[in-house]
């Protein structure tokens, strides 16, 4: 089954590339992979400390997949997976996509900000004619009824 591989941060447009890949999924017949990439700089304190905070990280992670988890289970009949990776975003990205075989489509959210879609869009996007799958790239801004049209 192809997969839609979709990243987890804090920024608003992760919510549209949520619902783009919980839609194609299930128009598709695929599966929604969830990457969250913790990034290890949230780490750097005693070992004791650097634990409770790798714990907590991952605890705020599997609650804020449960949002989107129920929503695609309830709305798009999709029950996505949860994958946590901790260090650098595009290299924690890279390896999930070599790791899983099934990843068809890395799905990101843009920005709608004037500084640019976002860092993540713009470094993979840099080496998009490198990349073993296809990137979609998700308007920010982009309406859910557009996001349903086009899905």
């Amino acid at each position: 089954m192809r997969k839609f591989l979709v990243i987890l941060d804090d920024s608003r447009e992760c919510l549209n590339a949520m619902r783009f890949a919980a839609m194609r999924a299930a128009k598709t017949g695929g599966g929604v992979q969830i990457l969250s990439v913790i990034p290890p700089e949230e780490f750097n304190h005693w070992i004791g400390v650097s634990d409770i905070m790798r714990e907590e990280a991952r605890e705020r992670i599997t609650v804020h997949f449960e949002v989107f988890a129920k929503w695609m289970r309830d709305r798009q009949n999709v029950d996505p997976e949860l994958v946590i990776r901790e260090g650098e975003a595009v290299t924690e990205i890279l390896a999930q996509i070599k790791a899983d075989p099934d990843i068809g489509v890395l799905v990101l959210g843009a920005g709608t900000e004037r500084k640019g879609p976002g860092p993540l869009v713009t470094q993979m996007s840099r080496s998009a004619g490198t990349l073993p799958v296809p990137i979609t790239i998700v308007p920010g801004d982009m309406s859910k009824e557009r996001l349903e049209a086009i899905t």
